[in-house]
């Protein structure tokens, strides 16, 4: 896994965070609907919780990297 996150440099993994993460924009970013949903309790659906691990997948990369670039 360390090979992968030292192989992609930092500006792919904030691209795709900003993009696929956050996507669609209007009217509220699919991810922080599906974390209102998930803390409400109502996020049951496999698709739903698709959705969810598809548009969390950046920012779980994301702070891997950042992380691993920190720490050395």
């Amino acid at each position: 896994m360390t090979a992968f996150l030292d192989g992609i440099g930092l500006e792919v993994f904030v691209v795709a965070a900003l993009t696929l993460g956050l996507a669609p924009f209007f009217p509220e970013p699919h991810i922080w609907e599906k974390l209102k949903m998930l803390r409400a309790g109502t996020l049951r659906r496999p698709i739903d919780w698709f959705d969810l691990v598809l548009h969390a997948t950046p920012f779980v990369l994301l702070a891997a990297k950042l992380l691993r670039m920190a720490l050395g």
